[in-house]
């Protein structure tokens, strides 16, 4: 039976060492990325969000506009008609 080089067992057990105390800072590192794409996501979410809500205040503002054009316009119209009434009465 052959013994192995105590270099060599060191160097197995540095390496594994290295291994395990990588380990909390890849798990911290990639607890790290994910709430920076969460929080990514938020942003993104809240600023379409937003736009939205221009977009349907604008809708709402242009319907609103149009509405207050269109009764001068029927308040005319009939006026006109009755006039056109009146005189064809005559």
């Amino acid at each position: 039976m052959s013994t192995v080089s105590s270099q060599i067992t060191d160097a197995v057990t540095q390496s594994n060492v290295q291994v395990t105390a990588d380990a909390p800072a890849m798990a911290i590192g990639s607890l790290y990325q994910t709430m920076a794409h969460s929080t990514g996501l938020m942003f993104e979410n809240s600023v379409n969000s937003q736009n939205q809500q221009n977009i349907l205040a604008q809708s709402a503002t242009t319907q609103g506009v149009m509405q207050i054009y269109s009764i001068d316009t029927v308040a005319d119209a009939i006026s006109i008609a009755k006039m056109l009434e009146a005189s064809a009465a005559n």
